[in-house]
Parts: C-alpha cells; sequence; structure tokens
C-alpha cells in the first residue's frame, strides 16, 4: 500500500496541488475499499471484521499516506537535492494502530538536524497530509504549540529528563517510528522509552495523575455527557485511562505491558495478573463495541465525531443498529436492543474501571495470602499502584483494606464487593489516606447496624458523597462515628438531597422539646447535645458536598448553637428554682459577636452576655445572686470537656470584661453604659441580639443598648479614633506568634476582623443617619453602606468578597483540621483538602490561596482609606 502511495508521488510531475488532489482520491479509495468490507457483514452473509484488524489497517493507510505526505514535502523543499534525514514518530491512535476512519493524526518530529530546511520539510509535510488527507497534529511534542516543531534525539533526550510532565510520558506509550528515517526513529524510541517506565518514580507523578483523572472529567458539556462515546461516563477514555495508568505503574518491572494499544494493553495486564482476566476480557469487549459504535458513526458522513445520536431521536439510532450489526432481540426492535445494550456497556466499563484499580489489590491481601495462584500482584505491585492512585502510605492502606475484606461472615464479603468502588471513589478525595482510614473506622463503629452496608451497595449516591466526605475532613467523619443515621440522608429525595430537608428551626424546636423532658440539667444537655452533634453532621457534610452557601451555613449553625443555649438556661434554671417553684428573676441572655450577627463558623465560641431582671418581692442583690449562679452552671455544663465540637460560652465582652461582674441588672447595664461604657464596648454592642431567655427582657435590653450605639448625634470623634488606635494595637499584638498575616483568616490582612471594624466603623460613624445600619449581620450593613453611598458600589463589593472568602476559609479549616484554627496551611495535601472543603472549582490550594491573596489584597486597600491609614 505505501508503495502505491509513493508511485503516486514519483510518477508525477505535475505542480504539488495536482499531486496532492490525485494523493486525496487514491486515499479516499482505500478508505472506501475497507469501508465497504467493514460493512459487508450489514447487508451480506458476511463476516464482520474485528475492530482490532480494522483500526490496524486504518494506521497502516495513514502510515501510507504520511509516508507520501513527506515524499511530496522534501521534492517541493529540497528538489533534485538531498533531503535531511527527519523521522516521524506517530502518537496516539495511529501510533497505537488503533485509528478512526476520520481522526487527526498525532506526530512528533525528530531531525538529525533541527536547521531551517529540515524544519520546512516538516511544515511542508503537515501542510499536504492535512490538505490532502486529514489534519495532523505535532502537538504533544515537548513544549506543545510553543516548542520547536523540529528536534534532535538528544534535545528530545534534554527535554524528557528535565522539563516532561508525566501526561507526556503517558503519551509516549503510544510512539511508533512511522515514516522517514528508521534509524532515526530506533535511536529516539530507544533513548526515550525507558524514561516512560521509570515515570512513576517521580515526585509530582501522582498529583499530575489525579489532575489528568478530573481535567478527563471536566472535558464535557454536562448538557451532552450522557452522548459522548469518549469522554463520558463509561466511555472510551474511562478504559484508555485505566490501562495507561496500569501501564505506568508495572511496566517499570514487566516488559509485556510495553506495549501501544489499548486491547494489548488490557490483555497483557490480565495475563500478568494486575487485573483479573475475566474483567480484561469485558474491558475489552465493552471497549470494542464502543469503538465499532464510533466507526459507524463517522462512517456515516466521514465526519469526526464521538457524539452518540439524541436518545429520542428514533431514526438516528435505528440507522445506528442497523449499521453495528445489532438486530431485534423478540423483546425490543434495534434500536431498543442498542439503547439497552449502551446501558449496559456504560454502566459496566464504569464498574470495571473501579474494579481494575482496586480489585487485583483486594485479592492480594485477601485469604489467599500476598499471592493468587502464582500470578497475583506482588506487596510491592499493590503499594505501587496504590500509591500512583493519590495514597501517601500505601502499606498502611493496604492494611486497612486488609481489615475491611477479611471481616467474619457476610461482612467481609459484602467490603470486598463495595470496596473496589468505594476506593476508586475515594481517589479523588484530598486526603484518600485519611479517608480510608475514617471509612474503616466507621464501619467497625457501624458493624451491628444492617441498613450501613446495604444502603451503601444498593444506593452508590451515598457511597460516593460519604467517600468525598471521608477523604476531605477531620470534623464530620467523628460527628458520623455517634450521628450515623446523617448518612442515611446523603441520597436525593424526588425534591432534591435529603440534607436538605430538614429545616435549622426545625431542628432547633426538636432540640429544646428534647432538652425540656429531663429535670436533671446534665441529662438535659446531654440530650440537647446529640441533637446538636446530628445537626451539625447535617450541616457539615451538606457544606462539603457543595449543597449550602456560606451563608446558610452560618445561620444555621448559629440556629442550633443558640437552641443549646435556650435548653441549658432553661434546664439550669428548673434545677435552681426554690421551693415555691417561683424563680427571683428574668434572665436574658445576648448574643454578641459573631452570635449576634448570625454569622458562627464550625470552630465559634459563643460570646454573650447575661442580663436579668428581678421578680416581684426579691431584690436586685438577690435577683444578680441567683441569676449569676445560673449562668456559671450554664457554662459550666455547656464547657464540660466532651467528645463533641466544643461548646464555649464567652462572656468577656460584658462592662469591664472578665473584671465585671458575670450578670448585671437591666438598670445597671443602662447606668454603666450611660455613665462609664469604653468606645471598645459600645463597639462590641454594634452585634448585640437576644438570643435566649425572656424574650421581653431582651427586647427591652436592645431598646436601651440602642441609644448607647446609635446615638441621636453619633458616636464622638474621640470614639472614632480611639477605635482606629485599638485596631492598630490588635493589628500588632494579638497575631499569633509566627502567623502570617497574609494568610491569617482572622487577623490578617483583609480578613474577618479588617471586615467587621470597617464595618462597625461606619455604623459608629453614621447609623444615627442611616437607619438601616442598625443590624448585626456584617453583609446587611454592607448591604446598607452601598445603599447609602458611604462606600462606593465598587469598594463594597471587595470588602463583601473578602468577608465570604475569609469565612469559607476559616470554616474549611476547622473541617479539614477537625480543630478551631485560623491559619491557612502551605502548599501541600492540607491546603489542597481546605480548597475543595471551601468549594473551590477543584482542589488545587495553589490557585485557592493566589484568589484568597488577591481578594484580601484589594479588601485591604479599602479598609486603609476607610480608617485613614
Amino acid at each position: 500500500m505505501r508503495q502505491s502511495f509513493l508511485a503516486c508521488v514519483e510518477e508525477s510531475s505535475d505542480a504539488p496541488a495536482s499531486v496532492v488532489h490525485r494523493l486525496r482520491a487514491l486515499y479516499r479509495d482505500h478508505l472506501l475499499i475497507l469501508a465497504a468490507l467493514d460493512l459487508a457483514a450489514t447487508v451480506e452473509d458476511e463476516p464482520v471484521l474485528p475492530f482490532t484488524v480494522v483500526a490496524a489497517h486504518l494506521a497502516d493507510i495513514a502510515d501510507a499516506a504520511l509516508a507520501a505526505a513527506l515524499r511530496v514535502a522534501e521534492k517541493t523543499v529540497c528538489g533534485a537535492g538531498t533531503p535531511p534525514r527527519l523521522a516521524v514518530i506517530a502518537m496516539g491512535k495511529c501510533g497505537a494502530r488503533e485509528l478512526n476512519y476520520v481522526s487527526d493524526v498525532d506526530v512528533i518530529f525528530v531531525g538529525e538536524r533541527a536547521d531551517p530546511v529540515t524544519i520546512r520539510v516538516a511544515g511542508e509535510m503537515m501542510r499536504v497530509a492535512s490538505s490532502a488527507f486529514f489534519q495532523v497534529d505535532a502537538g504533544l511534542r515537548p513544549e506543545g504549540r510553543s516548542g520547536e516543531l523540529v528536534r534532535t534525539v538528544e534535545s528530545h533526550i534534554a527535554y524528557y529528563q528535565r522539563w516532561a510532565k508525566t501526561w507526556e510520558f503517558q503519551a509516549l506509550l503510544k510512539a511508533r517510528a512511522a515514516v522517514g528515517d528508521p534509524e532515526l526513529g530506533k535511536r529516539y524510541l530507544e533513548a526515550l522509552m525507558p524514561m516512560v517506565w521509570t515515570a512513576c518514580e517521580r515526585a509530582d507523578f501522582v498529583v499530575e495523575v489525579q489532575a489528568m483523572r478530573r481535567r478527563v472529567e471536566q472535558l464535557v458539556p454536562a448538557d451532552i455527557r450522557g452522548r459522548e462515546l469518549k469522554l463520558g461516563s463509561g466511555g472510551l477514555r474511562d478504559v484508555e485511562f485505566a490501562a495507561q495508568l496500569l501501564q505506568l505503574v508495572h511496566g517499570r518491572s514487566d516488559e509485556s505491558l510495553h506495549v501501544a494499544s489499548t486491547v494489548d494493553a488490557l490483555s497483557a495486564l490480565g495475563e500478568g495478573g494486575y487485573i483479573g482476566r475475566e474483567d480484561a476480557a469485558n474491558m475489552i469487549a465493552s471497549y470494542e463495541f464502543l469503538r465499532l459504535l464510533e466507526h459507524r458513526l463517522q462512517l456515516q458522513r466521514l465526519k469526526r465525531t464521538h457524539l452518540l445520536p439524541p436518545a429520542d431521536d428514533d431514526e438516528a439510532v435505528r440507522w445506528l443498529a442497523r449499521a453495528a450489526h445489532i438486530r431485534p432481540d423478540g423483546r425490543h426492535d434495534a434500536a431498543g436492543v442498542l439503547r439497552e445494550e449502551l446501558k449496559h456497556q456504560n454502566v459496566r466499563v464504569s464498574r470495571l474501571h473501579a474494579k481494575l484499580f482496586y480489585q487485583p489489590l483486594l485479592e492480594s491481601i485477601g485469604p489467599a495470602g500476598l499471592e493468587i495462584a502464582g500470578r497475583g500482584m506482588t506487596s510491592e505491585a499493590a503499594e505501587r499502584q496504590l500509591a500512583a492512585l493519590g495514597y501517601e502510605g500505601p502499606q498502611t492502606a493496604l492494611k486497612h483494606m486488609a481489615a475491611l475484606v477479611n471481616l467474619s461472615g457476610r461482612r467481609g464479603r459484602v467490603q470486598s464487593v463495595l470496596l473496589p468502588r468505594l476506593l476508586d471513589w475515594l481517589s479523588y478525595a484530598p486526603d484518600p489516606d485519611r479517608g480510608l482510614l475514617a471509612y474503616r473506622r466507621l464501619s467497625e463503629a457501624l458493624a451491628t447496624q444492617s441498613w450501613y452496608l446495604a444502603t451503601l451497595r444498593d444506593k452508590p449516591t451515598v457511597g460516593k458523597r460519604l467517600m468525598h466526605v471521608l477523604g476531605t475532613s477531620a470534623y464530620v467523619p467523628d460527628l458520623l462515628m455517634r450521628a450515623p443515621e446523617v448518612i442515611q440522608n446523603y441520597t436525593d429525595s424526588p425534591t432534591g438531597p435529603k440534607l436538605l430537608e430538614t429545616e435549622p428551626a426545625a431542628v432547633a424546636r426538636a432540640l429544646i422539646a428534647s432538652a425540656g423532658r429531663y429535670a436533671d440539667p446534665a441529662r438535659a444537655i446531654a440530650a440537647a447535645r446529640t441533637l446538636r452533634r446530628r445537626e451539625l453532621a447535617r450541616i457539615g457534610s451538606a457544606d462539603l458536598l457543595g449543597m449550602l452557601e456560606v451563608t446558610d451555613v452560618c445561620r444555621a449553625l448559629t440556629s442550633v448553637w443558640v437552641a443549646v443555649l435556650q435548653s441549658a438556661l432553661d434546664a439550669t434554671i428548673r434545677a435552681n428554682l426554690p421551693e415555691d417553684g417561683h424563680a427571683p428573676a428574668a434572665i436574658a441572655v445576648i448574643g454578641m459577636g459573631r452570635l449576634g450577627g448570625a454569622e458562627l463558623g464550625y470552630g465559634s465560641d459563643a460570646d454573650v452576655m447575661f442580663v436579668c431582671e428581678p421578680a416581684s418581692g426579691f431584690s436586685d442583690a438577690h435577683a444578680v445572686k441567683w441569676s449569676t449562679s445560673v449562668a456559671e452552671q450554664v457554662r459550666t455544663q455547656l464547657g464540660t470537656p466532651s467528645v463533641d465540637p466544643p461548646l464555649e460560652v464567652d462572656a468577656n465582652l460584658r462592662p469591664e470584661g472578665r473584671n465585671g461582674p458575670l450578670v448585671r441588672t437591666l438598670a445597671s447595664y443602662e447606668a454603666y453604659y450611660a455613665q462609664w461604657a469604653q468606645p471598645w464596648e459600645i463597639q462590641a454592642l454594634l452585634r448585640a441580639h437576644s438570643v435566649a431567655g425572656d424574650a421581653e427582657l431582651g427586647r427591652r435590653f436592645l431598646l436601651m443598648a440602642d441609644r448607647t450605639r446609635y446615638p441621636l448625634d453619633g458616636v464622638s470623634a474621640e470614639a472614632v479614633r480611639e477605635i482606629r488606635r485599638i485596631k492598630v494595637r490588635i493589628e500588632s499584638e494579638r497575631l499569633p506568634r509566627g502567623a502570617d498575616p497574609n494568610t491569617h483568616t482572622k487577623l490578617g490582612r483583609g480578613g474577618l476582623t479588617d471586615i467587621e471594624w470597617t464595618v462597625q466603623l461606619l455604623q459608629l460613624r453614621h447609623a444615627h443617619e442611616v437607619p438601616a445600619l442598625h443590624n448585626t449581620s456584617t453583609l446587611e450593613s454592607l448591604d446598607a453602606i452601598a445603599e447609602a453611598g458611604l462606600v462606593p458600589e465598587d469598594e463594597v463589593q471587595l470588602l463583601r468578597q473578602a468577608w465570604l472568602t475569609a469565612t469559607r476559609a476559616r470554616n474549611a479549616l476547622v473541617l479539614v483540621r477537625g480543630k478551631p484554627t485560623d491559619q491557612l496551611p502551605g502548599p501541600g495535601r492540607q491546603l489542597n483538602a481546605v480548597a475543595v472543603a471551601a468549594g473551590w472549582r477543584n482542589d488545587d490550594g495553589g490557585e485557592f490561596l493566589d484568589n484568597y491573596l488577591r481578594v484580601t489584597r484589594r479588601a485591604k486597600a479599602v479598609v486603609r482609606k476607610v480608617f485613614g491609614s
């Protein structure tokens, strides 16, 4: 065949355009002859040509066409002179001899010299081939389209040794010297292929593999994902990527895996024990079926496509079924059989995609030991594979897997079935090592709960979401251990995610009612903790799964905190009532800080003040003494160490701070604020809101507070100056030693304190003129600031964006680390997890950090402007 193409070139003395025309006709002749043979079985009683035969013949046609294009280029550039030595390396499907009917042909050029003449020959060859046959793409060369079109062997070696990414070594799996100088092509392959088989030892191998897997998922628009043969879930790319990754991981020690085609690779992996033989055969069958459909779709109009017809286009589906030799089966017509077969193949590929990576690992640690029938995966191979899939401690991971699959009886068998899919999902999480440990602990804790494994088995959505949560967070898994029923809500109902069906207000009512059934405060608070634990697990799960906005998270966390406070106060008052059953005083709890603003995070304490009012017949002193005892008991009971997230009640924002009385009467507060209030105490009142206890007393306290925080003539200029001085002192003194001011979410540059103090300064200066600033919410106050024109709209948006960004980051830190912290970590796995938990579009912690720094830097400029510094 190659000779016929070359003869077409040599026998012609016409202009290049005429030669191109004749070559195009010759190429089409060969293509149509093959298509006729391939399609014969649809109309005649002829055997169906195997996909591998068709794809290999298409690659042979492509090779012949490339050889002809190269000869035309040599004649055009060099005339009668000696052409330069140039090898054309086929890549991709052409290199693997598994080509489509209509496809780009990927190439890399290797020259004896990378001089202008050689580069002109390569460029002309691409032009001729792209005009006569198919698009020739040299984008896989070093540095891609920005790189030199032609390099010497030595230049290629230098590049791959120093600069190449993992995907470039993956691409070399398909490299084949197709046309041109054979000795040069051989030298190229002999020099570079050994590097392919050591690529998995590179420091960034795992990170780049994970990025490649995610990139494939993100390439397909959601509206056509179900029709994509190549990049959709359960499609061709799933098969190819799995085979190539396993080749890279195990090819270093097993030369039988040094093959180019996907079918050959799957066969070799099965023979080598890296995947099950039956799984390999099934994956090959699915791959060949999907490739057959791809070929038929392309033959319809000789156009490049990987898109199945819409499911409701009966005529197009019937055409494809006939072209793919699919016949009615007695229950369905041909179109119906094709639809069912596509569903079956997609499900099978998705299931096998996970099994290919994990089933051999599970078999290697099963009761039969580390070698299965003498040909199984060794422990070293298992560790290499787990490392490539993102596990930093593969030995420990294997121990966890062994503990799960070797459980006695039915549980071990069910885990063996579940784990391949669960582990595959877990490998996409930021921290699969921690996720696997959490899954083991959860499975052991729920060993007696029959619904647990049944739910994971029967509801894939639950398993996928659970693995994401376990592999991202340290905070939520601990809650799920003691509130496992939340896992059952990881599924969806007809109206949406079940995690969102619970209203925070309903939870608060149930919590207060549950605690109210107990006379003993300790038991009442224990009941409140139980419902709080469940609600925190629900909120954290929904947050990690991207179902909640950060403002919804803050409101829900505030709601449950308020309910706990109310329950504790009610129970403590009941336990301290005199014999006559009449309380000596009414008590109200005033929320301050983020509690008052309904902006609590996962790690927030409850900032409060206690106010009391004597009941009829009781003196102020008696009322204060009794109320102080109640308040102290509430703080002590809630602050008792527990396995749950802490419940710290902080009353240090009261008048005189730690030195002032814990409880005052309303009249005492009013007298103090009228005569002694310091600027910081006035500022603190801006967030005061009645949250628990006697509602009427709380309302009257706020009316009193309004006269202090929103005076008719505004606060004094001296008070504003004092607030500025305090802020400067906080910035220099309160930032923890060693903290990075650029990435401290609370006290850092453009962080939460910066934004909140800026809003509060504007409230102090303008609330007497702008009633909308009589507001404890930072975001709502920012809206009022913009509406009143106190700060330009674009600058308000910068403040808003910074507050939301810092709040998300601070919440994500607690979710990831499992304890309160304000400092973003440096680059690495933990920062990647924080990025995911904060809702970043991917787990690239570097991008997340860059965005954080950019947003907070811009906000800081506005803060300085408002503060006049």
